[in-house]
């Protein structure tokens, strides 16, 4: 199957997780926290900038160093890069960094056919250019479903994919399709479609004003903006979904209401209900989840949890002891305070998603693809929501072919022991993407 790319899509953007987590699953606001991540950061950055060069993007001088370019010429690099994909196929993406020192790691970058990984090395001063890089470990690798199962099966934790036409049988599917996982952001896409459908009724439209009058944590941009300051509701939705606001999700789900999002979730016939409602806040999880009630809110059934609720101190933040749970790179209570929804939960919101009379939803989703042009440009339309938190990650698809059939690509994994990667995950996602073609 191969299909034209049309202006449907939009973007082709550097994925966005989150939740409380963005970007691989750890919490990006106070400025520790920030320096904490920062040599993984700039590592994984210019792990994709060689990633980008190997494909011909970019320029080899805003990568490389004077003294790296003084000896392998972007000329030569280029012809290089030929080589590579002669031999190995084209390059999917960045397999692995695996960090030796503070300006150093391994990396593994995948190819088509083989995985290559060396060392590389960078300056130890910002901007930070790679000074040294060998890719002198090469690995070949099978890329059909066989390989895909047998890869997802060495990752830790639980895991599960489902990848094929909303209407049909599966192109590829692995694990329990019944089972919940924990999806982190990718909650808000039910969020989004009750806000869909409360548009379609006449009860709300995408360009009603609401005041900026309680906020959350990042990720997001919303919580540095003035208290008061008016948002439109398509606003608000675009920077829940885009780059996963926390604060523009809390705003859209306390106008839409909390009842209103969980009969979303009943109308969608959602099968693990009793996990999920009552169906939290961002900023109630995080006071949850950082606070002394945790555990009583885990054993709690329905009735309990939602009394919990209401008489919930949500300005109650230790600071320290929330940058402490959220920051500290262990999974907390994601098997009981959570989002929850399984293969076929999510395959059944995707078929809401797809049959909304409007498309403004849609046009949202399509913001931030998570994915690289050259992966969707076998699409008509790309929608995606991504979720992460310590030990969760959920990336997933709406897609639809020039026919106007519609698809969904979905891949979890839960761990509650360690955090969960999203390069190898997202570089699964990928191959399975493949197997359409």
């Amino acid at each position: 199957m191969r299909v034209k790319k049309t202006r449907a899509l939009i973007g082709g953007m550097a994925i966005v997780m989150g939740s409380f987590a963005i970007g691989g699953g750890t919490l990006a606001t106070p400025a520790h926290a920030q320096e904490q991540q920062s040599q993984e950061d700039r590592l994984d950055s210019r792990a994709a900038d060689v990633v980008a060069l190997i494909k011909g993007e970019g320029d080899a001088a805003d990568v490389f160093s004077d003294g790296f370019l003084a000896q392998v010429s972007a000329e030569q690099f280029a012809k290089v890069s030929q080589q590579l994909t002669a031999q190995l196929g084209p390059i999917v993406g960045v397999e692995s960094v695996e960090p030796t020192g503070s300006d150093s790691a391994k990396i593994t970058l995948r190819f088509e056919n083989a995985l290559a990984g060396g060392p590389m090395t960078l300056q130890s001063t910002a901007p930070y250019k790679i000074t040294g890089l060998l890719l002198n470990d090469i690995k070949p690798v099978a890329s059909g479903p066989e390989s895909i199962s047998a890869d997802m099966a060495d990752l830790p934790g639980s895991k599960a994919a489902w990848f094929g036409p909303l209407d049909g049988e599966p192109i590829f599917a692995y694990g329990d399709m019944a089972q919940p996982f924990a999806i982190g952001s990718t909650f808000k896409l039910y969020v989004l479609a009750a806000l869909a459908r409360a548009v379609d009724e006449g009860r709300l439209a995408w360009d009603d004003v609401v005041s900026l009058d309680a906020k959350s944590f990042p990720s997001g941009v919303l919580q540095t903006w003035p208290d008061g300051a008016p948002v439109t509701l398509q606003t608000a939705a675009t920077l829940m979904i885009s780059i996963s606001d926390n604060t523009a999700t809390d705003l859209v789900m306390r106008t839409v209401g909390r009842e209103a999002i969980e009969a979303e979730l009943r109308a969608t016939g959602h099968a693990n209900l009793a996990k999920t409602l009552p169906f939290l806040t961002t900023r109630e999880l995080f006071v949850i989840k950082s606070g002394d009630r945790g555990a009583e809110y885990a054993a709690a059934d329905e009735a309990q949890r939602r009394a919990m609720l209401a008489t919930l101190d949500l300005e109650d933040i230790d600071e320290a002891r929330f940058m402490e749970t959220f920051t500290s790179g262990t999974p907390v209570l994601i098997e009981d305070i959570e989002w929850f929804a399984s293969m076929a939960d999510q395959r059944a919101l995707m078929r809401e998603l797809a049959a909304l009379p409007g498309d403004t939803a849609r046009q949202i989703m399509a913001v931030n693809t998570g994915l690289d042009d050259s992966d969707t440009a076998a699409w008509d339309y790309v929608g995606f929501k991504g979720g992460s938190e310590e030990g969760v990650l959920n990336m997933s698809w709406l897609l639809r072919d020039d026919a106007g059939r519609w698809y969904m690509l979905a891949i979890s994994q839960n761990d509650p022991a360690a955090p969960v990667g999203t390069t190898g995950l997202l570089l699964l996602a990928k191959r399975i993407l493949s197997l359409a073609d």
